[in-house]
């Protein structure tokens, strides 16, 4: 356990909860870990929002935020103001794919207006991720992180004038070490059971994998993140040299989750072998929960997704309104429904508020701990 990063951060409990939900970070935070914000999906004004309320109501506990600033990504350099330009940009075949996809599962797909958002600029735009940092800044955050690829120079310049520790995702041995050179202070070592986008080294082999090489080359501390849904799991990737827990998939099924009560259900009823590493929502491989949706975009008849960020504007919209019209009652928007979440989905048995999921964690943990006392001596 890194005590050093701990201090830093003013976190009892080193379980690093990431979340859409402000209400999640509020919880997890207040409870002794460390709620971080992902902020990917808001628009400045709306993280703007959701950042004052954190400030009001999280009582001073530390939390961060997450942010998407893809290397390689189609468009990356595109002008924000031009997302009509960008939605005009998808083939025709693409749009059609998902008209009669939800058209098939009784969904109405609404004009085309409704089918590509258009509506603002997509967030991993390089211009629009630089505005939300400018907007997480503004605010008394302790951790900013990257979620796919090196940080940008804005989130470094940004975060040494602040005060603020930068985080990176890593997937793979030499990704790590190259976070490392350009000097993050906290590399979250990403194994293929997790939720989003993910590599495909197991966490099991990848953690300590990282940890070796790392301390090898600095005394950066390394948090592990893929498929930890307990406390003993937490437990057995600090035994493997990591300083902390990176989770994601066990906060959706929690009370505060901004999913819906649908895919919670679909949640506890899902095993592990449920998800699949699939293109189809982003336009990178992202673990999500299986569904007709996901099986449509793998099978013989799809496209082929489409480059990301193009792959999120016509999928994000479809899949909200396959949601709403499986709240309604349509049993084919049920089949669509899906989510990101990681392999540990299986580990999931009820909704729990994100309080009870902390104190969860903090029992197994200490339990853990004290059974390899036991065996040790």
């Amino acid at each position: 356990m890194n005590d050093t990063l701990r201090t830093k951060l003013g976190v009892p409990f080193p379980l690093f909860a990431f979340s859409h939900c402000r209400d999640v970070i509020v919880a997890v935070s207040k409870a002794g870990g460390f709620g971080v914000l992902g902020a990917a999906g808001f628009s400045p004004d709306e993280l703007e929002t959701e950042l004052t309320w954190i400030d009001q109501h999280i009582d001073g506990h530390p939390y961060g935020v997450d942010l998407l600033f893809p290397e390689n990504m189609a468009l990356a350099g595109e002008d924000p103001s031009r997302v009509t330009d960008l939605a005009r940009g998808i083939p025709q075949q693409h749009r059609q794919f998902v008209a009669d996809l939800l058209k098939t599962h009784g969904v109405d797909p609404g004009g085309e207006a409704d089918a590509v958002r258009v509506s603002r600029p997509p967030s991993l735009l390089r211009a629009q991720g630089v505005a939300l940092l400018d907007v997480a800044f503004r605010h008394p955050i302790k951790l900013i992180v990257n979620a796919l690829g090196l940080p940008p120079k804005e989130m470094f310049e940004g975060a040494r004038a602040k005060g603020v520790l930068v985080g990176a995702l890593a997937g793979a041995r030499e990704h790590a070490l190259r976070h490392v050179e350009a000097g993050v202070d906290v590399i979250v070592a990403q194994g293929g059971e997790a939720g989003g986008h993910c590599g495909e080294v197991s966490t099991m082999v990848l953690i300590p994998e990282v940890v070796r090489a790392v301390r090898a080359v600095s005394d950066v501390p390394v948090l592990a993140a893929g498929g930890i849904m307990t406390g003993r799991q937490m437990a057995a990737a600090m035994v493997l040299g990591a300083s902390g827990a990176w989770t994601g998939s066990v906060w959706l099924a929690t009370t505060e989750s901004e999913t819906s009560e649908i895919f919670r259900d679909k949640m506890v009823k899902a095993r592990s072998r449920d998800t699949v590493r699939s293109k189809g929502r982003t336009g990178k491989y992202s673990r999500q929960l299986k569904s007709a949706w996901t099986d449509a975009w793998e099978g013989p008849d799809s496209p082929g997704a489409l480059p990301m960020p193009l792959q999120s504007m016509i999928s994000e919209p479809a899949l909200q309104k396959a949601t709403a019209a499986a709240e309604r009652g349509v049993a084919g928007g049920r089949e669509l429904v899906t989510y990101f979440v990681g392999q540990g989905v299986g580990l999931v048995e009820n909704v729990r508020s994100a309080r009870a999921v902390v104190q969860d964690f903090r029992e197994e943990f200490a339990e853990a701990l004290g059974d390899l006392d036991t065996l040790a001596s």
